[in-house]
């Protein structure tokens, strides 16, 4: 897995936010909002486009439009469904696809509990949302899912990430780019990411 870390003063800024304990359930979810629309926008960097006439105030001129293939947006529930808005803001006409996925608290494995991905899913571009990547074990489960759909233009996208995850992922499926705003520590030995976000599922949802 090749990994790019985004490094810009907005997102440093934000994220000192995000991982305060006195931030409310409101500013998490926006700015878990903001700081996706910035990864969104580097992660689709390779977009293809090409050249077409418009018609403006002077007349034709030469633009560029995005071709080649389109996006499927794949949000790992239930964390990754605060992501999702931010992705849809940069790029509103992509489809979704949802899977979800819960750690086992005792093996740290993922289970599968539901999956639905569009039709056409194996036509597009895949970007798999969840803000975190901590062992790596439920976004390994998820690109494996996508990749039996015969796709084959994948990325990841986490607010933070462990290095064990990112190991562990690379391992198998190092044609997958990962794009993160944060690059921690190491994980705990519960799994959890140091110094992270602590349940990130939770402060999204207000769930504790």
């Amino acid at each position: 897995m090749s990994i790019k870390v985004i490094q810009h003063p907005l997102i440093e800024h934000k994220m000192s936010l995000l991982r305060r304990n006195d931030t409310s359930i409101y500013q998490f979810r926006s700015l878990v909002k903001e700081i996706s629309i910035f990864l969104t926008y580097e992660a689709l960097r390779s977009l293809e486009t090409h050249e077409y006439q418009i018609d403006t105030w002077q007349g034709k001129i030469g633009a560029r439009k995005i071709s080649g293939k389109k996006l499927s947006v794949v949000p790992i529930l239930r964390a990754g469904f605060g992501m999702l808005n931010g992705v849809l803001e940069v790029i509103p006409s992509a489809r979704v696809g949802i899977v979800g996925v819960y750690r086992d608290k005792k093996t740290l494995k993922p289970i599968e509990y539901y999956k639905k991905f569009n039709d056409d899913i194996s036509s597009r571009n895949v970007l798999i949302v969840d803000p975190m990547l901590a062992t790596g074990n439920s976004m390994k489960a998820v690109i494996e899912m996508v990749k039996k759909e015969n796709c084959t233009d994948i990325k990841a996208v986490c607010l933070v990430a462990a290095p064990e995850g990112v190991k562990n992922i690379t391992e198998d499926h190092n044609d997958v780019q990962l794009f993160t705003s944060a690059l921690d520590d190491h994980l705990n030995e519960d799994g959890y990411i140091i110094p992270g976000l602590g349940d990130a599922g939770d402060k999204i949802f207000g769930t504790k």
